[in-house]
């Protein structure tokens, strides 16, 4: 059986490349079956926000790429609580569904996984 991996993706769609690779990671290992989640943790939960405009930035969208990933069998999306609510984010707002967790749960999830890449 395959080594299920957990992608935590920690920055924000418009401050680099690491969130779209973070995606990347998780398209290319949802379109080969293997067992993952992905958390979105500090500034990451920025690329859950509705209505982004990264045009305006000289960026890429990263919308799409996030629709994708049920479709790519990645379903198990993560939210931490503490991170939503200092980036005055509200679960129910987000563009895709996510489990939001406390700091507990989080630990637990991350032991949950056997193979844990963070970017």
């Amino acid at each position: 059986m395959a080594k299920s991996l957990l992608i935590i993706s920690r920055q924000a769609p418009w401050a680099g490349p690491s969130a779209r690779e973070a995606l990347d990671i998780a398209l290319a290992g949802g379109a080969f079956d293997l067992p993952l989640g992905m958390l979105f943790l500090d500034d990451g939960v920025f690329q859950l926000a509705p209505g982004q405009q990264p045009v305006q930035l000289q960026q890429k969208n990263l919308a799409s790429n996030l629709q994708a990933l049920p479709m790519f069998g990645v379903e198990e999306l993560f939210a931490a609580s503490s991170s939503l609510q200092e980036r005055g984010l509200a679960a129910d707002t987000l563009s895709l569904p996510v489990q939001v967790l406390d700091d507990a749960a989080l630990a637990a999830l991350i032991d949950r996984f056997d193979q844990v890449v963070t970017l």
